[in-house]
């Protein structure tokens, strides 16, 4: 045994409920038999993003608490996600997207003067600043902090899901130019554009890479439940329905609606 290396209890204690992207064996299904559920009882197409983070939820048995700030949409022991959602024609074929990741208001956070087309590199710092303040807080409540995506297909046939760690951005590693209103942030290394962020809106987006382990699940459209038959199956008739106000249309309204079609 090595003298110089003891064994520490308190180390490696924390660990989340599965390393990123090795997603539970039975999470595909789960998010799929979910995805269908919605094909055939509503026959949309799409879902929103707070559909997205309950279906994720419940596929990894964590608590869903929607929250202002958006990094801790879903909780689970030591770990909590924030969850995105985007749209695409082929989901599989996609190597980036863009999320957004909140406002980032400048004027709010440090009444700051915006001005357009001046001092690149200080705005960028400043909005940096806000993300990284967001994720330092959430950190202080849960040791690992992740954001799961969701791509989407226009039908939602087929998606892909992939993890990626919630991390703050070292400023120092990143240049800014303007482009109209708009602030852009790039990789000092390799000059990729890494963030947008619009002065006017005040929208903060992040580029990622989609990465090569990203689960990819395409579902069968099942055939739309009709709704009759969904109400039928549990027992409806109009007595669920208890009217608190209603005000019926007065004679003299009625009388001058049949004058006007004779």
């Amino acid at each position: 045994m090595d003298k110089n290396s003891p064994k520490l209890r308190t180390v490696n204690k924390s660990v989340p409920p599965f390393l990123l992207n090795d997603f539970p064996k039975d999470f595909p299904y789960k998010v799929g038999e979910q995805l269908i559920y919605i094909l055939a009882t509503r026959g949309a197409t799409d879902i929103e993003g707070k559909e997205w983070e309950q279906i994720f939820a419940n596929s990894i048995g964590a608590k869903w608490k929607p929250s202002v700030v958006g990094l801790d949409d879903i909780a689970l022991g030591n770990t909590a996600w924030g969850a995105k959602s985007v749209k695409f024609k082929k989901p599989s074929k996609r190597k980036s997207i863009r999320l957004i990741s909140g406002r980032n208001d400048l004027i709010n956070s440090y009444d700051y003067n915006v001005q357009p087309g001046k001092l690149p590199n200080e705005h960028g710092e400043l909005v940096l600043n806000i993300y990284n303040e967001r994720v330092s807080k959430m950190r202080e409540t849960y040791k690992h902090l992740r954001t799961v995506v969701l791509i989407r297909s226009e039908d939602l046939i087929e998606n892909v899901i992939f993890e990626i760690d919630t991390i703050r951005y070292d400023p120092e590693l990143y240049y800014w130019e303007w482009k109209g209103k708009n602030l852009y942030g790039f990789n000092k290394k390799t000059k990729d554009q890494k963030f947008t962020w619009q002065s006017g809106g005040q929208q903060f987006t992040i580029f990622e890479d989609v990465p090569e382990d990203s689960l990819i699940i395409r579902v069968k459209r099942p055939t739309l439940i009709p709704k009759d038959f969904i109400l039928s199956k549990i027992g409806f008739d109009s007595s669920w329905i208890n009217v608190i106000k209603y005000t019926s249309p007065s004679p003299k309204k009625e009388s001058a609606k049949g004058k006007k079609s004779s």
